[in-house]
């Protein structure tokens, strides 16, 4: 097998030619969740679906913000949508939970503060 100037067999590959290269599979210039922020969300997720609330999600990478959408049945609209949108992190904050309905539930700086209007816990009554 011949290689033309400039071309190295994959098995000669000194690592760090990647660095330089755009990957198909990347996205390009797009708002994404890092891995904390889809860790809460996806733990808030599994004990909402244990509680037999929700049953199905999406999560969408857009260019402007990013969209982790909750159903209660896959064939209907999602009841919320958890949004990460940086333009407005010096505003309102770049978090915000939307109802079906397209009414903000909350929106904030933190993460931890905005699910916590979806995450009603136990609250203990003292008599």
């Amino acid at each position: 097998m011949s290689f033309s100037p400039g071309e190295t067999e994959p098995s000669e590959s000194h690592g760090g030619e990647l660095a330089n290269r755009v990957l198909p599979f990347a996205p390009d210039n797009r708002v994404t969740f890092n891995r904390r922020e889809l860790d809460r969300i996806l733990r808030l997720y599994g004990r909402k679906v244990a509680a037999g609330e929700w049953r199905d999600y999406a999560v969408d990478f857009l260019k402007d913000r990013a969209v982790f959408s909750v159903f209660r049945r896959s064939a209907e609209v999602p009841i919320y949508r958890i949004e990460k949108n940086p333009r407005l992190e010096r505003r309102q904050g770049a978090y915000s939970v939307i109802s079906a309905t397209g009414l903000i539930v909350r929106r904030g700086h933190e993460l931890d503060g905005v699910l916590r209007a979806l995450d009603k816990g136990f609250s203990v009554v003292a008599s």
